[in-house]
């Protein structure tokens, strides 16, 4: 198996993690660390709004996704994490006109949790994909 960094930033390096690894053997697999609302520095971007926060986060999906040469038509699994369930469900049509537009339904999860890595984080989102 022939593992690969894909990196289209490089703060996550200095915190000891991928944006992604590309997996390669029998079959092309991308294991995406989750994607939240924070610019190409890693600095937080949105505090206190969810809906911007969950755009933030896709578009920096869809990048990692890029650097890869995938899309999200090659997502497989989604696990995403929130602070605030029912405000990230009021939002979730962000993630409908995506996944719709690339036909994908992928198997998904949902967590609340207390907080993310940042305290201003509301949202998270990690993607496994696949060729």
């Amino acid at each position: 198996m022939k593992r690969t960094a894909v990196n289209p930033w490089d703060w996550s390096q200095q915190l000891g993690y991928n944006q992604a690894e590309l997996i390669q053997g029998a079959s092309r697999q991308l294991n995406c660390a989750g994607q939240t609302s924070v610019n190409e520095k890693g600095q937080p971007q949105h505090s206190g709004d969810m809906r911007a926060q969950i755009s933030v986060a896709l578009n920096n999906l869809e990048a990692v996704l890029k650097a890869a040469d995938m899309g999200l038509k090659d997502i497989t699994k989604l696990v995403i994490y929130t602070t605030d369930v029912d405000e990230a469900m009021k939002h979730f049509d962000l993630l409908g006109a995506r996944f719709g537009a690339a036909q994908v339904a992928a198997p998904m999860t949902l967590l609340g949790v207390a907080r993310l890595a940042l305290p201003e984080l509301m949202f998270e989102i990690e993607a496994i994909a696949a060729q």
